[in-house]
């Protein structure tokens, strides 16, 4: 869906992409039939021609925090994906949680969330890195703070 590559560090996404087959949401919030208090979650991909809808939802805490941080995402987002399947015709909506710690640490369920989302096994590898170098510039950018 997108033609030019650039770096992960330097693309910023666009809210809504979409040709014949996909359509991914980044970031925006899902307009439901009844209300329903957690419909934002990071990345809402749908395959049109499946009729599959991945819910995807990113989180770096802190690494005591992992365990809890997987089974809140994916509970809290349960219900959005059962209102998207009956209000989209959807045959499945899966909820999928892309977890990793600030100090490189990751759960046993990344790699199978990895699988879900059909990307390279090693993949956390970039996202450690990416993690990595987010936390540096966080930390740079409060240690110049004036």
């Amino acid at each position: 869906m997108i033609e030019e590559k650039s770096p992960y560090y330097k693309y910023t996404p666009a809210t809504v992409l979409e040709n014949d087959n996909f359509k991914l949401y980044w970031n925006r919030s899902i307009l439901t039939d009844k209300t329903i208090p957690f419909n934002r979650t990071d990345i809402t991909f749908i395959n049109k021609k499946t009729k599959n809808t991945c819910l995807v939802d990113i989180a770096v805490p802190n690494t005591h925090n992992l365990a809890k941080i997987v089974n809140d995402k994916e509970n809290k987002y349960q219900e959005l994906a059962n209102e998207i399947c009956a209000m989209w015709k959807q045959n499945t909506a899966q909820v999928i949680t892309l977890v990793i710690s600030s100090t490189e640490v990751i759960p046993k369920s990344l790699p199978q969330s990895l699988k879900r989302l059909n990307r390279h096994p090693n993949t956390y590898i970039q996202m450690q890195k990416s993690v990595i170098l987010g936390t540096c510039s966080i930390a740079r950018n409060f240690l110049n703070y004036k």
